[in-house]
């Protein structure tokens, strides 16, 4: 970063420049499995708790005060900024926030504290894309990359005075709030939906006597029937990759097909001819219920949401039920209920890559309620899944708008008034 300019008033400099005998730079504490306890009153932090910005809280490792003392872990303080030394992504930092014990964190994670920056400003600056991507050319590693903190030290990036890193940092952490609020929103709509989609699949809408059955307890009204039984048709697509990139015609995978919801946005394209050789095969329609049945996203199900022909891979089915006997809305909402999805973990095979065949899929059990109830149930879950898309959508636009003034602000191109 030689030729960086920085705007007037800033000054360059990097963390190793920020640091005083009141400071602290160190990498975490060199902890084995065979020095923690789950019963210790003292939590260990990990990779997996330093979120892009945010303390994700995901850990559950900890260390009793025989072993933190013996190990002279190094106490966490709240406002510290813990840097992810290995992906991903590498060097994502957070601030460690006011937590109920005393806590250490593991080795690949860096502990930075400054008392000559705004905080909040510095964890930004090292989360920016510049920074960022001066972390990535000093990482070294091939199959586990790490940025030392050596490296990591001498980074230079500009630094406003100090009103103004404050005056950044409200303004990014008003972001943040509205982020984080949204959030919360969502945790609690996905909550409201376990437990409304639990009592609506055993329960139903009125039923007051209940009886056990192959898919748990439902009302002594529902029946039990196999997919195939209930379905037109279930098919999947070709089991031969195309060899066009490009064309015309969408080309669906498994890694268009999220948790309820088909993604478009990183779609693959091929040409007619190909296109038409598949098509024959599997004749997808809107609203079908899509569902993966190879690899690590098996038992993810959406509905099809696309109006024009399309193809799809092998690793992808299509489900269309039978319109007077059974919903594809309610089957959806039966399909990533969490009884099913456990089933779906028991009934995979395979060794290097799991997989659900057609054979299991057109043999899985489902209720039958009367199809007026079906889709009753359907509306009602669907209604939560509507609240949370927008919330998400809300999430996303916070998250673009906060990445777009980072831009500006932690480089200088936009300037606050002090």
């Amino acid at each position: 970063m030689s030729e960086m300019v920085v705007p007037d008033g800033w000054t360059r400099t990097s963390i190793s420049n920020l640091l005083s005998s009141e400071c602290f730079f160190s990498d975490g504490d060199w902890v084995e499995s065979k020095d923690q306890d789950p019963s210790g009153e003292n939590r260990l932090l990990q990779l997996a708790d330093v979120g892009d910005g945010f303390f994700l809280s995901k850990s559950n490792r900890f260390l009793n005060n025989e072993q933190f003392e013996r190990l002279g872990c190094t106490e966490l303080k709240q406002g510290d900024i813990l840097i992810a030394r290995m992906p991903e992504p590498i060097g994502r930092a957070c601030i460690t926030p006011k937590l109920k014990q005393r806590c250490a964190t593991v080795v690949d994670v860096a502990i930075l504290r400054v008392r000559s920056a705004d905080t909040y400003w510095l964890m930004s600056v090292i989360n920016s894309s510049p920074f960022r991507r001066e972390i990535e050319e000093h990482s070294t590693g091939t199959t586990r990359t790490r940025i030392g903190r050596k490296s990591l030290s001498k980074i230079e990036f500009g630094a406003p005075p100090l009103p103004e890193q404050q005056k950044i940092a409200a303004i990014l952490t008003s972001v943040d709030d509205v982020i984080e609020k949204t959030q919360a929103q969502i945790n609690k709509l996905q909550d409201l939906k376990k437990g409304t989609m639990n009592e609506l699949l055993t329960r139903g809408i009125g039923h007051t006597e209940f009886k056990e059955s192959p898919v748990g307890l439902i009302p002594v009204e529902w029946e039990v029937s196999s997919l195939a039984d209930v379905s037109i048709k279930i098919q999947d697509g070709t089991h031969f990759s195309p060899k066009s990139k490009g064309g015309n015609y969408m080309y669906l995978t498994s890694k268009n097909i999220k948790f309820g919801k088909l993604r478009l946005d990183n779609m693959m394209y091929i040409s007619e001819q190909e296109h038409a050789d598949i098509y024959r095969r599997c004749a997808v329609k809107h609203g079908d219920v899509l569902f993966t049945k190879d690899g690590a996203n098996t038992g993810n199900a959406a509905l099809n949401i696309i109006q024009e022909e399309f193809s799809m891979l092998s690793s992808v089915a299509f489900i269309r039920c039978h319109p007077s006997k059974y919903s594809n809305s309610f089957l959806l909402q039966f399909l990533l209920s969490e009884r099913t999805q456990l089933e779906i973990q028991y009934l995979m095979s395979g060794n290097a890559i799991t997989r659900m065949t057609l054979e299991k899929i057109k043999s899985l059990r489902v209720p039958v309620p009367a199809i007026s109830e079906q889709h009753e149930i359907a509306s009602i879950l669907t209604s939560i899944d509507t609240q949370i898309d927008a919330k998400e959508v809300k999430v996303q636009h916070a998250q673009a708008l906060k990445k777009a003034l980072m831009q500006g602000l932690l480089t200088g191109k936009t300037r606050v008034a002090i």
